[in-house]
Order: C-alpha cells, then structure tokens, then sequence
C-alpha cells in the first residue's frame, strides 16, 4: 500500500480533489537536483478541505476512471 503527501491545488469537483505530490531527484548524468510533481485524483469522502492544505493519501481499490487514491489525515 503506498502512502504519499501532497497539497491541494484543486477543488471544483464534488467528493474529490486534485493532490499535488513533489519528489526531488537527481539527474543522471549532471547530478543536479530536478525536482519533479505528479498530481493524483483523490476521493475525499466527508471531510471539508481548504485549497493549499497539505494531506497524505492512501492507495486503494479504483474508486472511479482516474481515482485510485484516498485521503487519510489533514497535516496542516
């Protein structure tokens, strides 16, 4: 099961929102540092949530098309 956290960028649907996840990784050949974001759906179930909050997400059964993510807990 993989855990991952993330902000808030997006709201506008109902039950779920758009999580954004950054990583840093270094480059192959130069060894700087990138850094580089993927953005997941996630189902939000009952909980209210701000834009620009920062939550951890769960990996679960596909809930829908493009939502195989839920939120756990609200870390700020």
């Amino acid at each position: 099961m993989k855990t991952l956290q993330g902000k808030i960028v997006s709201l506008k649907m109902s039950k779920t929102a758009v999580v954004e996840v950054s990583r840093r990784t270094t480059h192959p050949l130069y060894k700087k540092l990138l850094k580089r974001s993927k953005r997941y759906k996630v189902d939000t179930g009952d909980l209210t949530l701000v834009l620009g909050q920062s939550v951890k997400i769960v990996e679960t059964r596909p809930i829908s098309k493009d939502k195989f993510f839920k939120v756990t807990e609200v870390i700020k």
